[in-house]
């Protein structure tokens, strides 16, 4: 199988994943719907570990996942929570935001350059997220771009993607020093143990029969998980890291397409143009950028 077609298997996979967690878990406490989503999927990463290229692990590995994880859990846990708070058509378009923090972060932090293709891809995103509410242009032009930050799920997500921008960073050294199927097995079951050690502090009642109570849906939804990280470890080892996560990030449209088919969410026509150009602008950040 050709990594296009990985790709999007990736892409349909983790677009079903968060229909899966809003439609039967969003009744739960973010921590809990991230521990629902990730504790299903152990299971299958860890019979994955039997049939993955093992290596030795070196200093510089464990200090990115040391750096990452805290990050990593942060950003997972207001993922969960913008995926319960609001539609999923004005919440999962915000991840095509991260190719365009990550330029951003490298021109502020490292100096570098932004090129045309990376400048205008950033513009079509804004664009894009500017159409999501396209309707609100009623109340003023910049009534759009307001309305993105009155909605809770579209703030959450944003700083998801501020999040995503160092963390994809970060992962991306860990994998150089060990390689990504290793990477990402040992990188998600660390997050689910990680998040597991909030629950506590939660003051969650019964923790373990809130994520038993959907056994059948559970087990699909961690094999939809572990079906997104093995999809995207393949291609990602095929083809270039950018071409892999413009496509990749097509999971923007599905998402909006399962808010119209099965949340029966409203403006479905100005939210799928806002999040086709958005993803036509991560498109060009991946190749051109």
């Amino acid at each position: 199988m050709s990594w296009f077609f990985l790709s999007l298997l990736a892409a349909l996979s983790l677009a079903t994943s968060d229909a899966l967690t809003k439609r039967f878990f969003s009744n739960l406490s973010p921590l809990m719907m991230g521990l629902a989503r990730l504790g299903y999927a152990v299971p299958w990463l860890l019979a994955a570990l039997f049939f993955i290229p093992w290596v030795i692990p070196d200093t510089t590995f464990w200090f990115c996942i040391a750096i990452g994880l805290p990050l990593e859990a942060l950003a997972f846990y207001f993922y969960m929570k913008a995926l319960k708070v609001s539609p999923l058509s004005l919440t999962v378009p915000f991840l095509a935001f991260t190719p365009g923090f990550i330029i951003l972060t490298g021109w502020i932090i490292l100096g570098e350059e932004i090129s045309p293709g990376g400048f205008c891809g950033i513009i079509l995103i804004i664009a894009g997220a500017y159409f999501l509410n396209i309707s609100k242009t009623s109340y003023g032009l910049l009534s759009p771009l307001m309305a993105i930050f009155r909605e809770p799920g579209s703030r959450l997500m944003l700083l998801v993607s501020f999040i995503y921008a160092f963390t994809s960073t970060i992962g991306k050294l860990a994998i150089i020093h060990s390689n990504p199927y290793f990477f990402g097995i040992t990188y998600n079951i660390a997050l689910a143990m990680l998040m597991t050690l909030f629950l506590p502090a939660a003051a969650i009642a019964e923790p373990g029969k809130n994520l038993i109570r959907r056994p059948l849906i559970g087990l699909i939804l961690g094999a939809l998980v572990a079906t997104t990280i093995f999809s995207h470890m393949l291609a990602i080892s095929m083809t270039n890291v950018a071409y892999m996560i413009s496509l990749k990030r097509t999971s923007l449209l599905f998402g909006v397409l399962y808010g119209a088919l099965w949340f029966k969410e409203e403006k479905i026509a100005e939210r799928l143009t806002g999040a086709i150009i958005m993803i036509s602008g991560v498109f060009i950040i991946g190749w051109f950028g």
